[in-house]
C-alpha cells in the first residue's frame, strides 16, 4: 500500500513540476517528491531489508542531497529546468532519487539517520527562507508565469514558505520520530540489563 501511495504521490509531484502554477505549484511538486513520495517508497523498501548493506551512509547521502537541491535552485539551473521539459524531468527525478536514497539510508541506519534528517531539515528551511525573503524575483523564467492571483515576487515568497514548511517539517519530524524510537529502544535494553 505504501509503495502504491508513494508512486501516486511521485506522479502528482512530476505533474505539478511540469504545469505552469508558478513557483508555488513548482515547489509543491518538489516537496511532494522529497518529503512525501520518497519516505513512502523508502519505508516500503526498508521493511524488506534485513541489513543496512547497500543503503549507504546517511550523512554522506544527506551531503549529496544538499548539493543536488541547492544546485537546482541556482537561478541558471532553475531557468534551464523551467524552459525545457527534459530538464524539468531530470530535475524532478534527481530530487526523488536523492530523497529516496536519504530516507532509505536513514531508516536502515537510524543512529546516523537522525542526524542526516535533522541536517536536511535545516538546509531545506534555510533555502526556503532565502527564497521567500529575497527582495526581488530570483528566477526569470518562473517570474513569467506566476501562480494564479499572485505577482512574481509574491509567488516566489509563497514557494519559499512551502519549501520551509513542508520540506523542513517533514525531515525534522522524521528525524525526531526516529530519535524517539532510538531512545525507546535504549531504555528497553537498559531495563532488560537491570532485570
Amino acid at each position: 500500500m505504501t509503495r502504491v501511495a508513494g508512486l501516486l504521490v511521485a506522479g502528482v509531484a512530476v505533474a505539478l513540476s511540469l504545469v505552469h502554477f508558478g513557483m508555488t505549484g513548482h515547489m509543491f511538486g518538489h516537496m511532494l517528491a522529497v518529503a512525501v513520495a520518497a519516505p513512502l517508497l523508502a519505508w516500503r523498501s526498508a521493511g524488506k531489508a534485513n541489513t543496512a548493506a547497500g543503503h549507504g551512509m546517511p550523512l554522506l547521502i544527506a551531503a549529496v542531497e544538499l548539493v543536488v537541491v541547492w544546485t537546482w535552485h541556482l537561478p541558471a539551473a532553475r531557468d534551464a529546468a523551467d524552459m525545457s521539459m527534459t530538464m524539468a524531468l531530470v530535475e524532478q527525478a534527481m530530487f526523488l532519487g536523492v530523497g529516496y536514497a536519504l530516507w532509505r539510508a536513514a531508516l536502515a541506519l537510524p543512529a546516523s539517520g537522525v542526524a542526516a534528517l535533522l541536517l536536511t531539515s535545516m538546509h531545506m528551511t534555510l533555502l526556503g527562507v532565502l527564497i521567500g525573503l529575497a527582495p526581488r524575483p530570483l528566477y526569470a523564467a518562473m517570474a513569467m508565469h506566476p501562480a494564479p492571483g499572485l505577482d512574481a515576487l509574491a509567488d516566489q515568497q509563497l514557494g519559499g514558505v512551502v519549501m520551509l514548511v513542508v520540506g523542513g517539517a517533514s525531515y525534522c519530524l522524521g528525524g525526531l520520530w526516529m530519535l524517539a524510537g532510538l531512545l525507546r529502544h535504549t531504555a528497553s535494553r537498559e531495563r532488560e540489563v537491570r532485570a
